[in-house]
């Protein structure tokens, strides 16, 4: 059996020499090139082909990857590929004898003043309706690029509905988009979207798609990713949940309606407070800030409920960190996390990353032992295991690699990367996953988040 994944490359133009005619300084003036992170999650060496595809272009530019050990990560950087000319954007299709999973990190241009690397993940199937829980312009300081990728082998047409927080939809429609190639809207010049919007994205079309965003500062150095969905569900876990803490951090949740008409949503806090009712329109969104029912210094988890299918995304920001993640509609019992590093000698002075992992328990008890993170090398060498301590339902524990001893992980002396972690759990256990990438600047930090990849 063959596995494959589509994965929209989001942005690339903006590095390879995209053109802006704004003046203003920030994320979304910078380019940025990406950095195809991928894992192999079988059990044999994977032999794999990535291709290439342009913007709405039907013609691949294939690539031959070597062939990978069995849990082993690694990644290709766009920009080294001889093959893709300056100024590319567009999408990719990896295939392999072996499951593979995958998470894009989006690298911006040296000396731009934009120091976090958005990271989004790739995709196994795509659906003829995709939602967007978010998507800006000129709002909240920063526009949104949203990319769609036709995954279906026959050409597609695309009908994009903006649902603002008030007001009416607004009706965006493509056509003949070629099968694997992808096209991409930039709400920032988009006549049809007016300066100010805030609301959310419903992508039909006549074959499977897929799609992902990139939220960027106008003039500030935030930036982040984050998948669309196309799985619903009146429950939503989200494993990160914060209020001003460490002084500064908070996260944020937007909720998307996915029915045709109302429905109630409530988030309730873990040890913490109780938002809503909400009630939202069909299509459309409700914003929820942590601190508005939790105290200053809360850190935990939660859970969205509707009466109605939803979908939520979730954002935490101040201190430096920009982050998004997607929520979850259930767990797994073992979860697949392609992109993961730590350091010592290069934290002080930025020039290396740690990956904080954090697993939120969507199922019954769990006893102390019962789940565990095994780190991978680039070889799919087994450098250590952390055991965990007891997960109560609903509860939320910590790793990262410095628990097993590793001073240097993913990073190696000859100058390559790659490393990757596995969680895994008793069969039937139910983890939701969210890696947080962090970067340190002079005294600060910067952060990315990324949702782990359930392995089947």
């Amino acid at each position: 059996m063959k596995f494959k994944f589509a994965s929209v490359v989001l942005v690339l133009a903006l590095l390879l020499g995209g053109v802006f005619t704004s003046a203003q300084a920030g994320a979304y003036n910078t380019q940025f090139t990406t950095s195809v992170t991928y894992q192999n999650v079988g059990t044999g060496p994977a032999t794999i082909n990535l291709v290439f595809y342009g913007e709405a272009d039907p013609n691949g530019i294939p690539i031959t990857l070597p062939e990978l050990a069995p849990l082993a990560g690694t990644s290709i950087y766009v920009g080294s590929v001889g093959d893709i000319a300056n100024g590319f954007k567009g999408s990719a299709v990896m295939s392999s004898n072996q499951p593979l999973v995958s998470t894009l990190v989006q690298v911006p241009k040296a000396g731009s003043g934009v120091a976090v690397r958005p990271m989004s993940n790739g995709f196994t199937s795509g659906s003829d309706y995709v939602l967007v829980p978010t998507v800006l312009k000129a709002t909240f300081g920063a526009n949104t690029i949203v990319s769609v990728q036709n995954v279906g082998t026959e050409p597609a047409d695309f009908e994009l509905i903006f649902v603002p927080v008030s007001g009416a939809p607004i009706t965006v429609n493509t056509v003949g988009i070629p099968a694997h190639a992808t096209k991409y809207y930039d709400l920032g010049v988009m006549s049809a979207i007016p300066a100010g919007f805030n609301g959310s994205l419903q992508v039909y079309s006549t074959g499977p798609v897929v799609a992902s965003a990139l939220e960027l500062n106008i003039t500030g150095t935030g930036a982040y990713a984050f998948e669309g969905a196309s799985e619903f569900a009146t429950e939503i876990y989200m494993p990160s949940a914060l209020c001003k803490f460490n002084g500064v951090q908070t996260s944020s949740y937007a909720v998307q309606n996915t029915t045709g008409g109302d429905v109630e949503v409530t988030v309730e806090y873990a040890d913490g407070g109780v938002a809503g009712p909400v009630t939202l329109a069909a299509g459309a969104k409700e914003s929820f800030n942590a601190c508005d029912v939790n105290d200053d210094g809360y850190i935990g988890s939660a859970v969205i409920t509707a009466d109605g299918d939803i979908v939520a995304m979730g954002k935490v920001f101040g201190g430096g960190l920009s982050t998004a993640f997607l929520g979850f509609n259930g767990g797994a019992a073992k979860v697949a996390l392609p992109y993961v590093r730590w350091t010592t000698s290069g934290w002080a002075n930025g020039t290396r990353q740690r990956a904080y992992i954090a697993i939120q328990n969507v199922g019954g008890d769990l006893a102390d032992g019962a789940v565990t993170v095994k780190y991978y090398d680039k070889a799919g060498i087994l450098v250590g295991t952390d055991t965990l301590g007891a997960i109560p339902a609903g509860g939320k524990v910590n790793s990262n690699a410095g628990e097993v001893g590793a001073s240097e992980f993913g990073y190696y002396t000859d100058g390559t990367f790659g490393g990757s972690a596995v969680v895994e759990g008793p069969s039937g256990s139910q983890l939701a996953v969210i890696v947080r990438v962090q970067s340190r600047v002079g005294v600060a930090s910067v952060a990315e988040d990324y949702s782990g990849i359930a392995i089947q």
